[in-house]
């Protein structure tokens, strides 16, 4: 990744409870930021100053468009519960690999897709929305097999808080190796915004979660400590 000053960003899902914050977090640390946005999504405070684009992810030529001249992709976006159990097949997989096919034809390399916890995990409640863990491990078989520079980061259950995030140690793991717990959106977005300041999470799912209890560790110390993934 060139600097951040230099560097210009893309957020898919920019108007969500993550996306949004990955769009602040990324405008506090110098990015030149493009919110990409659903058309009939409400903007959310705190996005001033970046560059707001409307579409639809199935346009591939307008997400394309919004690509250009980007070096780097948050995926932020996620299938919300609704009566469309499809649903989440949509978003979580069938975007994801639109998204890859964009990228790949923009010329943007790097990307990070924000995931779940437990994703590709058949018995587990949260299916009971339209298999959502299922299609969210088959967006990330997309990403992976799509010779982009990926990173997937799993987040436990999502908290709103915004109070005493500096007391919060984050958890990190490798694939399957959490279960349970929570994280604030906010540490999520930015985990997503780390791993894009460190070459070695390229090739790697991380999970995250987090608590008070936690020892303090940042993502490239994490990573110093990790073998090379296979």
């Amino acid at each position: 990744m060139p600097s951040e000053s230099s560097s210009t960003l893309a957020v898919t899902g920019a108007s969500g409870k993550t996306g949004w914050r990955v769009v602040q977090e990324a405008l506090a640390r110098g990015y030149r930021v493009k919110a990409l946005l659903r058309p009939g999504s409400e903007v959310p405070e705190g996005l001033q100053g970046a560059e707001l684009i409307r579409l639809e992810l199935g346009d591939q030529a307008a997400l394309e468009q919004a690509l250009a001249g980007v070096q780097a992709l948050v995926i932020a976006t996620g299938a919300r519960p609704s009566v469309d159990l499809a649903g989440p097949l949509k978003v979580d997989a069938l975007a994801i690999r639109q998204q890859c096919a964009a990228c790949a034809a923009a010329g943007v390399k790097r990307v990070v897709l924000v995931s779940s916890l437990c994703s590709g995990r058949w018995l587990h409640p949260l299916n009971l929305f339209g298999l959502i863990l299922v299609w969210k491990r088959l967006g990330e078989r997309w990403l992976e097999a799509s010779g982009l520079d990926w990173t997937v980061v799993r987040p436990g259950g999502l908290k709103e808080t915004e109070e005493n995030l500096d007391a919060q140690g984050i958890r990190f793991s490798g694939p399957d190796q959490q279960e349970s717990n929570s994280i604030p959106r906010r540490l999520v977005a930015r985990v997503c915004l780390d791993a894009l300041d460190s070459p070695a999470s390229i090739g790697r799912i991380i999970e995250v979660t987090s608590d008070a209890g936690v020892e303090p560790l940042s993502l490239a110390e994490w990573l110093a400590i990790q073998p090379q993934p296979v």
